[in-house]
C-alpha cells in the first residue's frame, strides 16, 4: 500500500494549547500519558473546519443532515450493525455520558460496577453521583486480559443496578471476543443490571479481527444496552468534543436523554464537522494510522521484552501500552520515569499500581527517543 499520509511528522506542540504537553512546559520530559496523539488530522477535516470557518458566523448547532446517515453507514460496514437515527443521543464528548448513565440508573447506595484496572472515570463516575464503586479485576487467559464471570457474578448484589464496559478497553488494550461479551451480557440480563458500553477505541482495533459491538449480539442484550461512541481517538479530535450514544430502548433513550437535560451541553459547531467528514472522507488515513501504530506497538513490545524489570501484554487495540513495572520496586514510578525525561500516565490512576500507561501515537522518531531514555534510567538502578 502507497503511503499518502505522513505520520513521521514531526509537530511543535510545546507552545499550542496542548493539556498533554503543558503539563511538563519548560521542562525536557516528552509527554506519553494523556490519550490525544501527536499526528496532524487527516487533511478532509481539515479542509473541512477551514470551510466551516469560512463562514464566519459560530452560533448553536445542530448536526449535519447527512451525520446521522454516515453513523449508520459506518456501522453497517465496520461492524455488522443496524441501526436507527433516532437510536441516537449526541454529546459532547463520552465521560459525561458515564455520568449521565450512573445519574440516569442509579438512586443514591445505589452500585455501579466496573473491570480494573481501567480509565479513570469510570471509578470517579459512581462516586461523584453518591453510588458505590464495585471493582471486578480482570484477569488473564491464554496470556490475554479477560473478565472472570464467576467473579463478576459473585460481587452482583440486588443493588447493582449498572455496568461500567470499556471494550477495546482502556488501559490493557483488549478485545473482549463476542462469546465472552454475550455471556457477559447475560448475566447482566438475568439481574436487572444495565450496560453502558464505551467503545470509543473500536475503530483502532490492530489485529486482525473486527469490533463486535455488545448491543450487536442480540436484540435482547441492545435492550438492555447503551453504547457510547465517538471519532476522537480515532482521528485525533478529542479536542472538538463530540460523540454520541446509541439506545436502541426507548425507554433507556428517554431516562439517559431526560439526565443529561440542562447539565450536558450540545455539541460545538465544529465538532459536528469533524465527526461527518472523520466517518465519510477519512477511511484511508484511518488505515495508514493503523499501520503506523501497529509498528509502535511492535517496537515497544520488543522493547520491553529486551528490557530487564519491564513486562507487558501487546495490545490487540488502542495507541496505549500497559507496562508492568512492578518488579523495579520503584516507589513511585510515574516521577521515577519524569526525572528520566518521559511523562508516562501512573497505574495508580486506573486502580493498577505497580503499572505505567504509555500513549504510542506519536511519530516513531519520538517513541524511539522516550523508549531510550526509560531504558537508560532503569540500567542505572
Amino acid at each position: 500500500m502507497s503511503k499518502r499520509y505522513d505520520f513521521d511528522k514531526v509537530i511543535d506542540r510545546q507552545d499550542s494549547d496542548s493539556l498533554k504537553w503543558g503539563k511538563y512546559c519548560g521542562q525536557d520530559v516528552i509527554p506519553m500519558w494523556v490519550a490525544d496523539m501527536d499526528f496532524a488530522s487527516a487533511p478532509p477535516i481539515i479542509d473541512a473546519l477551514y470551510k466551516r470557518i469560512e463562514h464566519e458566523v459560530f452560533g448553536y448547532a445542530l448536526p449535519p443532515e447527512d451525520l446521522s446517515n454516515i453513523i449508520i453507514q459506518w456501522c453497517a460496514e465496520h461492524y455488522n450493525w443496524a441501526i436507527r437515527p433516532d437510536w441516537i443521543v449526541w454529546l459532547p464528548g463520552l465521560v459525561p455520558a458515564l455520568h449521565v448513565m450512573c445519574r440516569a440508573f442509579g438512586q443514591s447506595g445505589d452500585e455501579v460496577i466496573t473491570f480494573t484496572p481501567v480509565y479513570p472515570p469510570f471509578l470517579s463516575a459512581p462516586k461523584l453521583s453518591n453510588l458505590q464503586l464495585v471493582r471486578c479485576p480482570l484477569t488473564m487467559e491464554d496470556s490475554q486480559y479477560t473478565f472472570d464471570l464467576d467473579a463478576f457474578r459473585s460481587r452482583i448484589t440486588p443493588r447493582t443496578k449498572v455496568l461500567l464496559l470499556c471494550n477495546p478497553h482502556n488501559p490493557v488494550g483488549a478485545v473482549f471476543p463476542p462469546d465472552k461479551l454475550e455471556s457477559l451480557a447475560r448475566i447482566c440480563i438475568e439481574n436487572n443490571i444495565l450496560i453502558c458500553s464505551d467503545e470509543i477505541h473500536c475503530d483502532l482495533i490492530l489485529e486482525d479481527i473486527r469490533h463486535r459491538p455488545t448491543a450487536s449480539i442480540s436484540e435482547e442484550i441492545a435492550a438492555h444496552t447503551v453504547t457510547l461512541m465517538s471519532p476522537a481517538k480515532t482521528f485525533n479530535l478529542p479536542g472538538l468534543n463530540c460523540g454520541f450514544a446509541i439506545t436502541p430502548n426507548p425507554d433507556l433513550r428517554h431516562c439517559f436523554s431526560t439526565a443529561r437535560a440542562g447539565i450536558v451541553p450540545h455539541v460545538n459547531a465544529l465538532g459536528y464537522i469533524a465527526c461527518l467528514t472523520a466517518y465519510r472522507d477519512c477511511e484511508p488515513w484511518r488505515q495508514e494510522l493503523l499501520a503506523y501504530l501497529r509498528s509502535n506497538r511492535d517496537l515497544i513490545v520488543k522493547t520491553v521484552k529486551e528490557t530487564p524489570g519491564l513486562s507487558m501484554i501487546a495490545p490487540a487495540a488502542t495507541y496505549l501500552a500497559w507496562i508492568d513495572v512492578q518488579a523495579m520496586n520503584l516507589p513511585d514510578p510515574m516521577a521515577f520515569f519524569e526525572q528520566a525525561g518521559v511523562g508516562l500516565q501512573d497505574g495508580s490512576e486506573f486502580d493498577g499500581p505497580g503499572y505505567v500507561r504509555l500513549n504510542f501515537g506519536c511519530p516513531q522518531s519520538r517513541l524511539k527517543e522516550g523508549l531510550h531514555r526509560i531504558r537508560s534510567a532503569l540500567a542505572k538502578i
